[in-house]
């Protein structure tokens, strides 16, 4: 599972992504789904150029749940959280494993989800990856919109 957030002008989103995968090594491309229903999505088709894409350890399952179980629509999650403002001005989220930033290349309609293909251009890995949050930690979830 990871963490995406986006900003177009001053609105910021985020949400817990279960669709992405690296597509690319050369050139290097990573494949984010936003479902079409959840508030990042829109967001980000307001003119988002670029994605932040955090790794998660399990002991900030507390994130995921957050970002993963509430909608931008009816709070603003980035105030439950320390966070700052990265590259592209993007919020990355202080507590996040590891981050990485990626200019918006494409998007694709994949169903109820539409790819954004990006390029990475920024970010921070860890040392150790150690445990990260996995689809079994959130499984009982309720998602902040339906898929």
């Amino acid at each position: 599972m990871y963490l995406v957030t986006t900003r177009v002008g001053d609105q910021r989103a985020g949400c817990l992504v279960g669709f992405s995968s690296q597509v690319s090594i050369h050139p290097p491309r990573y494949l984010v789904g936003l479902s079409e229903r959840n508030h990042t999505y829109r967001v980000a088709a307001r003119g988002a150029t670029h994605l932040a894409v955090h790794l998660l350890g399990k002991e900030h399952r507390d994130l995921a749940r957050l970002f993963g179980g509430e909608t931008g629509d009816r709070m603003d999650k980035f105030s439950h959280c320390r966070w700052w403002d990265g590259p592209e001005g993007l919020p990355i989220l202080a507590d996040a494993a590891g981050w990485f930033t990626g200019r918006i290349l494409d998007r694709f309609d994949l169903g109820d989800h539409v790819g954004h293909l990006i390029e990475p251009v920024a970010g921070a890995a860890p040392e150790n990856f150690g445990d990260l949050v996995t689809l079994v930690d959130v499984k009982d979830l309720e998602p902040g919109h339906e898929a």
